[in-house]
């Protein structure tokens, strides 16, 4: 699948709405999931402006507050501290959450918006506004019950007492939905703040070498266009990157991803791996490979190989020139056991727990290029193929990740 096609299906399935708008305000493009929020056909927004989405009583103000964007463009969450709506088709107005990203291509500034759909958390608040009058209501009754039936208060105060105790459950219960909802909001955050800047710096770098390509016309002029042809497809490769640790999360997260386990040849699909990745090695690095007879194992060659394949460019990113970079496989018990092991920048004791996690960078990996998902994806692999992984690392001195996958089916 090219560059291209990766990018349009992010864009097309992505569960957030996106829409982009030019300088004029006009909608450029909008994905199926935008569409779907607001009840309209992508064709029927494709040229309108943005306020055919705003309700009625804001659309006057409106292009005072986008002229003012424009003029001073940032990274935003829009509406924080007050309610947003949006307009549907039928007339109807919506609560919305709005995150606003921009760019500018040339010379023309865009408006990236990502939408979410919040009726149902609005729908929660709702119920334990509800909730709490019911709370208020009852302790009110328990005043009455106490000062006009003093006889029965026990009797009375215990049944109103198991009232209050399952209200209390009930509003916990809600609570908790709440946080969940605003962890999956801070992590979309996250995703779209790392996806802005991570895309911006390869697409910036092949727009400047595509340009300066062109002024480069004298045969003398041929180490200048090669350097720029190596710039853009170095920059199309880490547009790849990324756009593959995106689409492979998604898989994860929605279960979409398939496991064949079979009998395999590490040892063969190492080789492949290495001899594939040689072309990513900087000046001087090499690979040593070093595998124990056959190493056989019960397992999905996709998913061992995609792993391979992450662990091995992790080793020649964050090496420098003329290190090498080690693979071994061998046989313990009822495990194969591959390690991938670099002489690299290493990683920092406070940062090795949280390594695993989804967009966790290394405090001394923020100026190279990734988007911070490889290794959470990598250990959710391995989990799916009952195996364990291991990281051991020293800064400045680099770093050993040992991981297993059975040898035999279960």
């Amino acid at each position: 699948m090219s560059d291209i096609a990766h990018m349009t299906s992010l864009f097309e399935n992505a569960t957030e709405g996106i829409i982009l708008t030019n300088s004029a305000g006009n909608i450029v493009m909008v994905n199926p999931a935008a569409a779907k929020v607001f009840d309209y056909e992508k064709d029927e927004l494709i040229g309108k402006p943005i306020e055919i989405l705003i309700p009625e009583k804001y659309k006057p103000h409106h292009h005072q507050l986008r002229d003012g964007f424009y003029h001073k463009p940032s990274n935003r969450v829009m509406g924080q501290g007050r309610d947003l709506n949006g307009r549907k088709k039928d007339g109807t107005d919506i609560p919305v959450e709005v995150s606003l990203s921009h760019y500018r291509r040339d010379g023309e500034l865009f408006v990236i918006a990502f939408i979410v759909d919040i009726t149902l958390r609005k729908e929660i608040e709702k119920s334990m506004l509800r909730q709490k009058a019911e709370l208020e209501k009852i302790t009110d009754k328990i005043r009455q019950l106490n000062a006009d039936l003093e006889i029965k208060v026990e009797e009375r105060t215990l049944i109103l007492k198991e009232a209050l105790q399952k209200l209390e459950q009930s509003q916990q219960e809600l609570s908790e939905a709440l946080d969940k909802e605003r962890q999956l909001n801070e992590i979309k955050s996250r995703f779209v703040s790392l996806a802005s800047h991570e895309f911006r710096t390869p697409l910036t770098t092949v727009l400047s070498s595509a340009s300066l390509l062109s002024k480069y016309t004298a045969a003398e002029d041929q180490e200048k266009r090669e350097k720029h042809i190596q710039r853009i497809k170095n920059s199309v490769n880490n547009l790849n990157d990324i756009l593959e640790d995106f689409l492979s999360l998604g898989k994860l997260n929605e279960g979409r991803v398939d496991t064949k386990f079979e009998k395999t040849n590490l040892r063969e699909i190492l080789a492949d791996t290495v001899e594939e990745m040689k072309a990513l090695l900087k000046k001087g690095q090499h690979f040593i490979l070093d595998c124990k007879g056959d190493c056989e194992a019960y397992t999905d060659k996709k998913l061992f190989r995609n792993i391979m394949i992450n662990l091995i460019s992790n080793a020649v990113k964050f090496s420098d020139e003329h290190k090498p970079v080690t693979v071994k496989a061998k046989l313990e018990g009822d495990n194969a056991v591959i390690s991938v092991i670099d002489e690299g920048i290493g990683i920092s004791g406070p940062d090795k727990q949280y390594l695993f996690s989804s967009f966790f960078r290394a405090a001394n990996a923020t100026n190279i290029q990734g988007t911070g998902l490889g290794l959470h994806i990598v250990k959710r692999y391995i989990d799916m193929l009952g195996g364990e992984i291991e990281l051991q690392s020293e800064l400045n001195k680099g770093t050993t990740v040992n991981f297993t996958v059975p040898v035999n089916p279960n």
